[in-house]
């Protein structure tokens, strides 16, 4: 059995250095910089209220202030991920406030720009697409890029613009072209709904079943900026031509809201495509009707080089 006073020696020891480190720790603590400018400003503050808040003292100089410290919020080093400590001092009390981050700030400012963009069965490349990587390498599509900053100029100033009616081959770079403008909107804050004409058919048909179609119907209508993309793809009833898409075409040439369009077809031939229902009869009058508020609603214009 150990001696008693072989013990009491080395408790003693342990103690003595535990109280070392608690000095040296209070000292890098209370010489921080910031702390010790913030404490000079308070001289009510006693050593016995700097050790009883000692603590929260620590916590602050630890931490990562407006993100110095931190690469991304994924990186955060602080005890609340996205948010930088204030420190308060009231009286004799010190206390953390934890406000968001830039960095959080940031991410949510992202986050809600991404939700100005909502599109149906599109593909992630186009809901990524850049300006700045778009190809305008031809005549047409240097005035495509010329329409696209006419119009969004002609969006912040809330002014209204004519979309664009993009037709060509498979694989110009149409879809693309669309990605662009909504992404170039978002910056404004100005929403955009991106519909596959396919899909969108087939959308509208289902939501009969769950009484969600005049809901859908609405929003098609109201959203600031309409795209449908790849419309004449679809095999459409006289239902949805004349009760979905004109309803649609309709509200937004009446209030002045713009479109835009994707098609393989040029007008001539998707007036066809749309007098042709899917029992084989014509009704040219009733596609008529759909392709002059295409017209009042956008400006044609044809792709005809494959993109890139």
């Amino acid at each position: 059995m150990e001696p008693i006073q072989s013990a009491m020696k080395k408790w003693m020891n342990s103690n003595k250095k535990m109280q070392e480190q608690f000095v040296a720790q209070r000292n890098q603590v209370i010489n921080d910089p910031e702390i010790k400018r913030r404490l000079s400003e308070h001289v009510e503050l006693d050593e016995q209220d700097i050790n009883r808040h000692l603590m929260k003292l620590y916590e602050y100089q630890q931490a990562s202030k407006d993100c110095h410290d931190c690469p991304h919020l994924e990186g955060c080093i602080n005890i609340l991920k996205g948010y930088t400590p204030h420190l308060d001092i009231n009286g004799k009390d010190i206390s953390l406030r934890y406000e968001k981050c830039p960095n959080k700030l940031h991410e949510e400012e992202q986050v809600q720009k991404e939700s100005l963009v909502h599109s149906l069965y599109i593909p992630k490349q186009i809901k990524q697409a850049k300006l700045e990587d778009l190809d305008a390498s031809s005549y047409e599509r240097k005035d495509v890029v010329k329409q696209i900053i006419e119009f969004v100029e002609a969006s912040k100033a809330g002014d209204f613009h004519q979309g664009l009616y993009i037709y060509g081959q498979f694989g110009t770079g149409k879809s693309y072209i669309l990605g662009v403008i909504a992404n170039e909107l978002k910056k404004h804050d100005i929403p955009t709904d991106i519909i596959y004409m396919p899909e969108f058919v087939r959308e509208m048909k289902a939501s009969i079943g769950n009484d969600t179609l005049q809901e859908k119907i609405e929003r098609f209508k109201q959203v600031p900026v309409l795209m449908l993309d790849d419309i004449g793809a679809e095999s459409i009833s006289p239902w949805f031509r004349d009760e979905v898409l004109g309803a649609i075409l309709q509200y937004r040439m009446m209030e002045e809201l713009p479109i835009f369009f994707t098609s393989n077809y040029d007008l001539d031939q998707l007036e066809s495509h749309l007098a042709t229902n899917n029992r084989g009869d014509v009704e040219t009058i009733k596609a008529g009707r759909i392709i002059e508020r295409i017209k009042q609603l956008s400006q044609p214009i044809e792709l005809m080089n494959r993109y890139r």
